[in-house]
């Protein structure tokens, strides 16, 4: 099966955390905003830019390099 990751899904897809693939930096980062293995979010903007996920009604935008580290299911 192939790893898809944050920047993988489309405006409206929702998606839930399976693995994050960083340091120590970029987990502690991560878990401080929620975003924690299991985690389900659903991406509201997912184009140039920052992602925006919409994770239990809260909204976060995220760097394209730190999507880039979420790998995710569907």
């Amino acid at each position: 099966m192939e790893k898809m990751t944050l920047l993988d899904l489309l405006p409206n897809e929702e998606g839930r955390i399976k693995q994050i693939s960083g340091g120590r930096n970029v987990n502690k980062r991560l878990f401080e905003l929620g975003l924690n293995r299991g985690a389900k979010f659903k991406v509201v903007k997912n184009d140039i830019g920052p992602v925006i996920l919409n994770l239990s009604g809260n909204k976060l935008a995220l760097g394209r390099g730190l999507a880039s580290k979420i790998f995710i299911q569907k």
